[in-house]
């Protein structure tokens, strides 16, 4: 089985697709999807489909919409056997043994198929390893990968009950920290040029995401472009003051600070020859940089309070 939900929802088996066109089966496949290859209690399932209370008769409607879901499977089935068998495929997999009954609830078996939300997990915790032994470039590559499996919002299209929501919330915030990590590797890098029309149009999107406001200020003050990055930080400001009426973080306002004392020291573009030394170009960087206690990994894990739901890209 083929399993994609970084996007719209897409389920196929055997090259055909099982994901239904009716709302409740698509949402009830969505939700095994959410827990591939685990047992979903009923309980779970009736109240996502069912939030204010399941009514009188739902347990025949969740039954009818798991009927419908192998009706799907046994089509894309028929007639058809793995070209390369993987282990546990009995010699005629069915669609009672892909969508299975079990007590107290159902599983999906996904065959050990693709699904495209394991494989980010699995770029990304490759990219943080990356991260954490200091190979920038092996963490740019890997958590790129990760990024580059989404194709919009998670599950887009497919009605969302509170479980599903807490999925998509989940997911949403795993993608937005790897960005983080994402872009802090490629600054690490030198790109800053590269990453600065990305940059402005992340932080016009997420307009109270304090650490991709932190990496656009780092990046223009790189390219010595002091004035535009307070003015990014005087943005974030506004816009924090009126969402939840907070101040930016300690932490962004010393690099605000930071970046006052660039402009009123130099006086000219930050890499001149007079240029502070501890703002100084390293040896082990292939660009300027800002030290440790400016840059932007401090800053932390992205919270879902600054997150709106929506896709980065």
């Amino acid at each position: 089985m083929d399993v994609r939900i970084l996007g719209g929802l897409s389920v196929r088996e055997n090259g055909v697709s099982i994901t239904p066109t009716a709302a409740a089966p698509r949402q009830l496949l969505a939700l095994l999807t959410a827990s591939a290859d685990q047992v979903v209690p009923v309980t779970v399932l009736t109240e996502e489909l069912w939030p204010s209370g399941a009514p009188r008769g739902a347990r025949a409607e969740l039954q009818a919409h798991i009927a419908e879901l192998r009706t799907l499977i046994a089509g894309a089935l028929r007639g058809a056997d793995p070209a390369e068998p993987r282990p546990g495929w009995s010699d005629r997999r069915s669609a009672d043994a892909i969508l299975v009954s079990q007590p107290g609830g159902y599983r999906l078996d996904t065959g050990g198929g693709p699904n495209d939300a394991w494989q980010f997990e699995r770029a990304a915790g490759a990219g943080y390893r990356a991260m954490e032994a200091g190979d920038l470039s092996r963490a740019a590559l890997r958590l790129g990968e990760a990024l580059a499996l989404w194709r919009g919002e998670p599950y887009a299209g497919v009605a969302a009950g509170p479980r599903l929501r807490r999925e998509i919330e989940r997911l949403e915030t795993s993608r937005l920290n790897v960005l983080d990590q994402w872009l802090e590797a490629q600054l690490g890098l030198g790109r800053h040029a590269e990453l600065l029309s990305e940059l402005t149009g992340l932080v016009a999107r997420y307009r109270t995401n304090e650490p991709l406001h932190a990496h656009l200020m780092v990046a223009l003050l790189r390219c010595g472009r002091h004035d535009e990055a307070l003015l990014v930080y005087e943005r974030l400001r506004t816009a924090l003051k009126g969402e939840s009426g907070m101040e930016p973080s300690a932490r962004l306002r010393r690099l605000q600070r930071s970046v006052l004392a660039v402009r009123d020291t130099t006086g000219r573009p930050a890499y001149g020859p007079r240029i502070p030394t501890q703002y100084a170009p390293s040896r082990h960087v292939p660009a300027p940089y800002v030290p440790a206690q400016y840059g932007t990994a401090q800053y932390g894990p992205v919270r879902p309070r600054l997150v709106p739901a929506g896709s980065v890209g």
